[in-house]
């Protein structure tokens, strides 16, 4: 046979089982920039007596609005997207290339599990799999897509990346949603099960999105920040005096994000959740990351927003990037969950990344800053470099009469003249800074002039 035509034949039976994620990769990169790895791989899966085309996945390298990365895809429409040995060694040499290359790395994930036939084969493909992604962790980074339903240990893909962006009908999980709500003596749809909104708790960060293109462009936005992959300080033509004069009246969570950051340059690190949101973008023209607290009334601390914050100061320091705490932060969630669980732990663990942090940390105390709240995120013996409050911030033992009466239950003085003194003349940041622990009690407006300069001051 003519060998060209084979040749022909044969590219086209693997690009027809790959349509559907060779579209993605096309609307997800750059126009004909996705230079493909190992196309003609192709083995048979003697279970089924079927042919799996390109292994089962899509690997090569592209660019993303110029830059590059790998990507590394799942192709449902080959044995159901079912992992083999052979896929996890393919996917295996595009991270190897990520790595050698320092580029970032997109997962397309859309698989139903393992591949029935291969026994433990596949199993020590996936720990060859597994074990180069989390080798990865820092050193690159990592994104993941659930383009569909993700199940089985390629969910841990999902779990080793940075962020992880769910398309509409994304749906993730270790087990089949049928056995996880068999399990629990429910039946419950596979959304609730897998969803983006059912995964609140497993620290893994989290974004939705309608579209690949809308990926697309979080992505960018984030690379765009990132020191690993553009200048840490850009003239972006971002007023470096500008003011806000609204935040004197009042100061949302929104209001301060708008005020800080520069225009279109803020960016989610997954959605927010349980009173945090943590967000990358330029200040000033200067990359950073920020954890902005906005629970209703101050948010309390327990093990999964702490978990979650601690992975952001990890990452935070893995790219070089200074971490801003805007704080509305009260002490532990007081319920026997949270006491019998990680929270402790996982406060701990916070303190610990502060300490190996090696860039510049500034907090900005725009509400309260209440018992542990204070301790992790405003102290500078926590090492923050400059700790700013606003006029009518609250910085506190105790967030209000009550907590003091509790904690000086059994005392002879005065518990109410105790209590009044500690929820008003203590609370006010004057008290702080009188003692050195607040730099400076700023107007709300000018929040943005003053990190700006302290940033220029504390670059490296």
């Amino acid at each position: 046979m003519d060998q060209i035509k084979l040749l022909q034949a044969r590219r086209q039976k693997v690009l027809a089982a790959g349509a559907e994620t060779r579209r993605r990769i096309a609307a997800l990169t750059d126009t004909d920039s996705f230079v493909e790895l190992s196309g003609f791989s192709f083995s048979v899966n003697d279970f089924y007596g079927e042919g799996a085309e390109g292994e089962g996945v899509i690997v090569g390298f592209a660019t993303m609005d110029g830059y590059p990365v790998y990507i590394a895809a799942q192709n449902r429409a080959v044995l159901s997207g079912g992992v083999s040995h052979a896929n996890c060694q393919k996917l295996l040499r595009c991270l190897e290339l990520a790595e050698k290359n320092s580029t970032p790395v997109v997962y397309l994930l859309d698989s139903l599990g393992v591949q029935i036939g291969e026994g433990v084969t596949v199993l020590e493909g996936l720990a060859a799999l597994l074990s180069k992604a989390s080798r990865l962790h820092g050193v690159v980074p990592q994104f993941a897509i659930v383009a569909g339903e993700v199940y089985g240990q390629s969910a841990l893909l999902a779990a080793a990346a940075d962020i992880v962006y769910f398309l509409k009908d994304g749906v993730l999980a270790v087990n089949s949603p049928l056995v996880l709500s068999a399990g629990s003596g429910k039946n419950l749809p596979k959304e609730q099960v897998g969803g983006a909104a059912a995964l609140g708790g497993t620290g893994i960060a989290v974004c939705e999105e309608e579209t690949i293109d809308g990926v697309r462009g979080q992505i960018v936005k984030v690379l765009d920040v990132l020191p690993f992959c553009n200048a840490a300080v850009v003239d972006n033509g971002a007023d470096l005096n500008a003011v806000s004069p609204a935040l004197d009246a009042q100061c949302s969570a929104d209001a301060l994000i708008e005020a800080v950051f520069d225009a279109g340059t803020a960016v989610p690190f997954g959605a927010a959740s349980r009173g945090v949101r943590c967000l990358l973008g330029r200040v000033g023209g200067i990359s950073a990351a920020a954890v902005v607290f906005d629970g209703e009334g101050g948010t309390k601390l327990d093990a999964v927003n702490l978990a979650r914050i601690r992975s952001f100061i990890e990452f935070a320091g893995y790219y070089g990037l200074p971490f801003l705490s805007f704080t509305d932060t009260l002490g532990m969630k007081a319920d026997l969950e949270t006491s019998g669980g990680l929270a402790m732990k996982e406060a701990f663990r916070c303190m610990e990344q502060f300490e190996i942090l090696e860039n510049a940390k500034i907090a900005v105390v725009y509400k309260k800053a209440v018992g542990l709240g204070y301790t992790l995120f405003a102290a500078k013996s926590a090492g923050f470099d400059y700790v700013y409050a606003f006029a009518d911030a609250k910085i506190a033992l105790f967030d209000d009469v009550q907590g003091a009466q509790i904690e000086f239950a059994g005392e002879k003085a005065d518990r109410e003249k105790l209590a009044e003194r500690y929820a008003t003349e203590k609370s006010d940041p004057i008290h702080a800074a009188k003692n050195g622990y607040v730099d400076n009690i700023i107007q709300p407006q000018f929040v943005r002039r003053y990190l700006i300069a302290s940033l220029q001051m504390l670059l490296k």
